[in-house]
């Protein structure tokens, strides 16, 4: 059977080449089975009824109306960690370009071009473009996720001393092998001690504006300010106000709007962070893997609006119920399925927020499906 695979974004021929021969990437939406996406804005967008999933190539999912697909049926994935590296040398990049002013002595010498004695007058001006260096300086890293813990590391590599933030322990423990050289603290105290502070945290309701005055109020004067993350979790008005006092010397951010992109002391980049052939391959590959694997087995991994649940390649026929977070609907599935004389082999179900999924494994499918369809609470039912 054709799938068909429709990018919203011009997505990587080497991910898209790790399709089997059986999908095909079309021109048009109606009637595909599945979305590859990367910054598009889809919260205006209806999906027809034929989409099953939407691939995010990259981390940040604020493009994609989750919520409103999970009520539809729609299983949405994104694939962290696949831009992690390239993230990771960008923020060391925008340290470097903090501590020299390397942007001002570039800007000198393309403004003094013409000079024909330009070796001798520059031992003269680049004295305005002294800097410090970051050895021996402590870095703050609020997340030591999968892109925060490669930034510890490397930090830690160039002789920085670390502190962590970082309230989940099992993301600690997910990272261990990258974050031995981490002292792990709270968020004032990093805050209080940091002499360079890099946020690498999601946007959340409870991540929004949380570089603002009061947690400025607790930095040390001249304190730098990295952003790789998104712009909105830095208030622009207390930092515009924190700069000019000098409390923040300098503040780098790879997601400048028309406000921060006008700051003095501010070093704008135009969002690079995954801007990399090898990153924009890793996501394009994790994101086609991730939909041909749920397609053909049921298998949800990495997804940002249903429970992430497993159950290996199949080897005999599958359905997959996702519903609402209802403690029984899946026991309610399975009781139908044996009420049909379906012999159940195995399944695994879980819930994340207020939707759940179950995916199960029988002898064969049939025409229950369109009961299972009509049980309460479920949302959607699909047969692999």
């Amino acid at each position: 059977m054709e799938r068909k695979i429709y990018c919203l974004n011009k997505i990587s021929k080497v991910g898209l080449g790790v399709l089997p021969s059986s999908y095909k990437v079309v021109e048009e939406l109606e009637g595909s089975d599945a979305v590859l996406v990367r910054s598009a804005a889809m919260h205006e967008m209806d999906l027809p009824e034929s989409v099953v999933a939407v691939a995010r190539a990259g981390a940040g999912v604020n493009n994609i109306p989750l919520d409103r697909y999970a009520e539809k049926g729609i299983v949405v994935f994104n694939t962290p960690g696949a831009n992690a590296n390239a993230v990771k040398e960008l923020t060391i990049a925008m340290m470097l370009l903090a501590a020299r002013d390397i942007r001002g002595s570039m800007e000198w010498v393309k403004a003094n071009k013409e000079d024909q004695e330009i070796n001798k007058s520059m031992e003269k001006a680049k004295g305005a473009f002294a800097g410090t260096e970051i050895m021996g300086k402590t870095l703050g890293v609020i997340g030591c996720g999968a892109i925060g813990a490669l930034v510890a590391d490397a930090a830690s590599k160039l002789g920085m001393k670390v502190l962590g933030s970082e309230p989940s322990m099992a993301t600690r423990e997910k990272y261990k092998d990258l974050l031995g050289s981490v002292e792990f603290v709270e968020l004032d105290e990093l805050l209080k001690r940091s002499d360079y502070i890099t946020v690498h945290v999601p946007l959340l309701d409870a991540t929004r504006g949380m570089i603002n005055k009061v947690a400025l109020a607790k930095c040390k004067d001249g304190v730098i300010v990295i952003n790789a993350a998104r712009d909105a979790l830095v208030n622009d008005d207390d930092m515009k106000e924190a700069l000019e006092s000098g409390k923040v010397r300098r503040y780098v951010t790879d997601f400048p709007n028309f406000k921060s992109a006008n700051m003095d002391g501010v070093v704008a980049i135009s969002h690079l962070g995954a801007s990399t052939e090898e990153a924009e391959d890793n996501c394009a590959m994790m994101a086609a893997n991730q939909i041909v694997n749920f397609i053909e087995n049921g298998n949800i991994v990495n997804s940002v609006n249903y429970p992430n649940l497993d159950l290996g390649k199949k080897s005999s026929p599958r359905i997959v119920v996702l519903h609402k977070n209802s403690g029984d609907a899946c026991d309610k599935a399975i009781e139908l399925l044996k009420k049909h004389g379906h012999k159940i082999s195995k399944f695994v179900t879980g819930s994340k927020g207020q939707f759940g999924a179950s995916i199960i494994e029988l002898d064969k499918v049939d025409d229950c499906l369109e009961e299972l369809k009509k049980l309460p609470e479920v949302i959607r039912v699909y047969s692999k």
